[in-house]
């Protein structure tokens, strides 16, 4: 069960940022995609949570929160997260992102080395191949973007994902929430999410694992051979049959592959 979120004062209470908690062990900081974390951990958060202590904050303007006008580009975010780590008082820690949390935890790492161990980046966003576009994911309708970020239309977690709203209320607050998010991801990624993370890849010192869906279709799986070239001490695992949500749509082979190299 997913515990409730704190509320975690950054910037002298500039930045009021739910953040949801778990486990014990070494801290792990867990970076979330754009679709939010506002209904709490999901599954593979709690996963996790059995091995370490798992931090997931929400990234300023997700979820509506409060915030986003204060980050005007991806170098802001990342300032952002170093206030966020000191306030709090993580030096040291793994750090885990799927999908734009994954191009914001290669920044963060790439800006300070210093502070972490281990990296994990999930079927991240960051760099572009012409002969292998991203997806334009601000273009899809809500029929259109489970085949696109699901591998296999069958697995029994998009219907909990995908559940239909009980009334218009749960619609509009469904659309509500949806578009925002994908409002404050535009910020980050529009019109193609190269803003410039290939110059500054060189600079992450961890020990980094790569991890991908064979059947992504929004990220295409040849970008985990890019993100392997330009990552010193890092290494691909690659799910057979999941898409870009992989760590949904195969729990616990993702569990294993993540744990077993944070050791």
């Amino acid at each position: 069960m997913s515990p409730e979120p704190q509320v975690v004062s950054v910037r002298n209470g500039a930045f009021q940022v739910p953040v949801y908690r778990k486990g014990s062990g070494q801290p792990l900081l867990y970076l979330h995609a754009a679709g939010g974390v506002r209904k709490g951990m999901t599954p593979e958060m709690l996963a996790l949570a059995e091995h370490y202590d798992v931090i997931v904050p929400t990234h300023p303007g997700w979820d509506d929160t409060p915030g986003l006008d204060q980050i005007d580009d991806i170098h802001d975010m990342v300032v952002y997260y170093q206030d966020f780590c000191d306030a709090l008082g993580l030096t040291s820690f793994h750090l885990a992102g799927h999908s734009i949390g994954g191009m914001f935890a290669a920044e963060l790492a790439a800006a300070r080395p210093d502070l972490v161990r281990k990296l994990v980046l999930v079927c991240p966003v960051g760099l572009w191949m012409d002969e292998a576009p991203v997806t334009d994911l601000f273009i899809l309708t809500p029929s259109e973007l489970p085949r696109v970020i699901f591998g296999d239309l069958s697995n029994p977690i998009i219907p909990q994902l995908f559940q239909p709203p009980a009334n218009e209320d749960e619609l509009a607050e469904n659309y509500y929430f949806q578009l925002a998010n994908f409002a404050a991801t535009g910020k980050f990624i529009w019109p193609i999410p190269d803003k410039g993370l290939k110059k500054r890849l060189h600079r992450i010192k961890a020990p980094t694992l790569i991890v991908w869906g064979d059947q992504d279709r929004l990220v295409p799986p040849a970008y985990a051979e890019l993100f392997r070239s330009k990552i010193a001490n890092s290494q691909v695992a690659i799910i057979p049959g999941a898409g870009h949500m992989v760590p949904l749509e195969n729990t616990p082979e993702f569990t294993r592959v993540v744990t077993e190299f944070l050791g």
